[in-house]
Order: structure tokens, then sequence, then C-alpha cells
């Protein structure tokens, strides 16, 4: 079998350093499982260098191997520069879905009593983003307008995978677009949820508009979830749903694209928050996302090594910050790679005592 190959996207000021504590804990030596890493240099200084050719062939490495780690980027705001490396990465590896999971982190207090899972399933590609805008005069007056799309294929693909995802989770397919309102356009996704609804009829199906689904976040606690969205809906509703967990350090966030049976052919793995330039060269920042985005990359390779390796790490994550070992956004005193040095530890006397357990 050939060794799995897990490109790695560098980025800037935090999220580097977050990406290197990450690869601490992916180290062969640590995990047993045989990968090997080949970098991209995808800082600000490095795509402007190199005119984003170093984000491309980043795509096109993370094509051929199935697997991408990136640290969080800097995406310039003025026009005509760079421009955004997720975009860019997104339409090279023809990424259809955009996974991020609020869960419970132990002595963090979570906001509305939520304690089960939820997983948004965002559209990664269209819809506000990318659409054609422009202005117009009317009679003393401006008019803005703005054209969006949204491919039949894509909402397939949000529809399926929030399907097999809530299988795989025993979770409940909750939510959906504003299709009363626009029939056409967002109805395309409710088409898609109702038919994907019809294949898995195993799965509870509970569709609702986007503002009740909002709405009814604060109140429906009980269940684990599964919310398939548009891209804008799911950019503003995984925010939302992360904090309500109280906290974003303890998600990952997943691109993903699929082959024709939607079988996960690439997948890109990344902490959700940004390069936090206040924290770079203190050693304070929590490294908890990107080690939890390392676990769930391996979970995609799909060796039993991989999957005892991923599983092994996401707990040991979890029990360090229940032990009271923490950084200064979760109310401790831990340095980042002392949090991390602690992660490794106990990734480790997993992995030797649970082989003897059976």
């Amino acid at each position: 079998m050939t060794k799995p190959t897990i490109v790695v996207l560098e980025g800037d000021q935090t999220g580097q350093e977050l990406l290197e504590e990450s690869l601490r804990v992916l180290d062969p030596a640590v995990t047993g499982v045989d990968v090997t890493f080949q970098r991209f240099d995808l800082s600000l200084e490095n795509r402007r260098a190199t005119k984003n050719e170093v984000v491309h062939a980043a795509a096109e490495a993370m094509c051929a191997s199935g697997y991408g780690l990136k640290a969080a980027t800097i995406t310039p705001e003025k026009a005509g520069d760079v421009g955004s490396p997720n975009a860019l990465l997104r339409q090279d590896i023809d990424g259809k879905v955009i996974v991020r999971t609020g869960r419970r982190i132990p002595g963090v207090r979570p906001v509305g009593g939520v304690y089960a899972p939820i997983s948004v399933i965002r559209m990664a590609v269209d819809d506000a983003y990318g659409a054609k805008e422009w202005r117009e005069s009317d009679d003393g007056d401006e008019i803005a307008f703005r054209t969006e799309k949204i491919r039949r294929s894509t909402c397939r693909a949000v529809a399926e995978y929030a399907f097999i995802h809530a299988r795989r989770t025993k979770a409940k397919v909750f939510g959906g677009p504003k299709y009363t309102v626009s029939p056409v356009y967002e109805g395309m996704l409710k088409e898609e949820m109702d038919a994907a609804a019809e294949r898995y009829s195993d799965v509870r199906y509970e569709p609702q508009l986007i503002d009740a689904t909002y709405a009814l976040l604060l109140t429906n606690s009980g269940d684990p979830m599964v919310i398939p969205t548009l891209n804008r809906d799911g950019d503003c509703l995984s925010d939302m749903v992360l904090q309500m967990f109280g906290t974003i350090a303890g998600a990952e966030s997943l691109l993903l694209s699929f082959d024709e049976n939607f079988q996960v052919k690439t997948v890109m793995a990344e902490a959700p928050h940004g390069t936090a330039p206040s924290l770079e060269g203190k050693n304070i920042a929590n490294p908890m996302a990107m080690i939890l985005a390392g676990a769930a990359l391996l979970d995609y390779i799909g060796t039993p090594q991989a999957d005892m390796a991923g599983r092994a790490i996401s707990e040991a994550t979890l029990e360090t910050v229940y032990d009271g070992i923490r950084t200064a956004d979760l109310g401790g005193h831990t340095t980042t790679s002392d949090f991390t040095s602690e992660v490794i530890r106990r990734v480790r006397t997993k992995l030797e005592v649970w082989p003897s357990l059976g």
C-alpha cells in the first residue's frame, strides 16, 4: 500500500504556529500512522511573490494525495491583491461541501443548554460568494443588484452528505433554506434534501425554514443534528453554532470533494478561526482546533491505525481540557506548546494501552 501523503498548507501569524503544534501530534512517532508531509508556503508574502501559483500547486498536490491540512491565512482586503486562498482551493479541488461541528468542551459553559453535537453541512461554492454585483441610478436614487447562482450538483452533494453524516453520527437532518420565499433558487436545495430523505429513510428528517432553524436551535438542544445549508446561510450559521458551545476552539473545519458516487475524494482540514495576530509569538494561543483538524484528517485515511490514532487524538485533547490543563482563552494558564505536549503524552498512552484491551 502506498504511504499516504498529507499536503501541509502553511499560513500566517498564529495560524502557522498552531499548524506546527498540530504536526507535532501527527508525527508518525506519536501516532504510528506512516505518512509523509509535503509542504507548501501559503503565507501572504509567498502568495504575492508567486501570484497565487503556490496555491494552485498546493491544490494540485491535494488532488493527487487526497489529504490536506491548512493553517489560517491572511486574506487582504484591497481589491486587486491576491485575494482569498480558500476560494481558490475550493475551486481547484472541486470542493462541494464544508463541514463544521459544534460540540461540548469539558468545563466550558455552552449557550442555551446545548450538549449534543451540531454539524453544519454548507455549500463550499456559489450562492452569494462570487456573485456578479453592480449599481444603477434610478430617478435620483441608487439601486444595487446582485446575480447569484447555485448548481443542482452542489445542492445534491450537500443534501447527500448531510444524510450520510447523520446516519454515521446517529443524528437527525434538521433545517433547510427559505424555499417558501425563493422556490426556484433556494427551493433547489430543498428538492435535493427531500429526495435524499427518501433514499435514507432510516435517518430522521425535520426540514425547517432557515429563520425557524436559527430560532429552534436555542430550544432544540437534546438531539444531535446535521443542518444542510446554502453557502451564505452556512457561513453565518456555523459561526453561531460554534459559539453556542462556548468557544470555536473545539471545532475543526473540513472541505470535501466527492467522486460520482459521493465518496470523499479530497479532504482539507483546518481550524475555523483566523490568524490572531495579537497572539503571535506569545505561546498562549489555543491549539485545540488545529489538533482536532489533524485528528479528523486521519479518520479519512481509512486504515485501522489511522482510525485509532484519530480517536486517540480527539479523546486526549478533550480529556486534557477536562483535567484543567487549558490555555488562557478557556480560563487556564497553560502555554500552547505545553498543552500540545500533554495531548501527545496522552495519545501515546492510549495507543500503547488500547491494543492490550482488544
